[in-house]
């Protein structure tokens, strides 16, 4: 069974263009026009779809293409996928680090400010984002 771009992206649950920009990245193949429509196969919204979970996961789109390549590679194993599941685990594990030391030091500043009436020209946020620390 074959279906047209807005079939496929309707099926997959995302817009047209997110078809075409996925061609553009080449992680789907444009299939050639036949009557004037290009016809996808149906077997392609299952990989439309790993490529969606795996941009939910956090995978950027040149990791998602490793793991598509992955599927296809014959000496592919599954501790092939791990490791590189494993490295998203740290640099999201890295990224939450770096959030929690940005919230911990909002919240400080934030404690700065006792006196909520106080005139702008004398706000301790503002004066800390104006200090040269060079």
């Amino acid at each position: 069974m074959s279906l047209t771009i807005g079939k496929l992206a309707k099926a997959c649950d995302v817009g047209v263009e997110t078809i075409r920009f996925y061609e553009r990245k080449e992680l789907i193949h444009q299939p050639e026009k036949s009557s004037g429509f290009r016809h996808y196969p149906s077997s392609l919204i299952a990989r439309v779809k790993f490529i969606k979970r795996s941009q939910q996961l956090g995978f950027t789109l040149k990791e998602t293409k490793e793991l598509l390549e992955l599927t296809v590679e014959k000496k592919s194993q599954c501790r092939d996928v791990l490791d590189k599941t494993e490295n998203k685990i740290t640099e999201i594990e890295e990224k939450m680090a770096d959030l929690q030391k940005m919230k911990d030091s909002l919240l400080s500043l934030a404690n700065c400010c006792e006196d909520r009436s106080i005139p702008l020209s004398e706000c301790p946020i503002l004066d800390y984002f104006m200090e040269d620390n060079t």
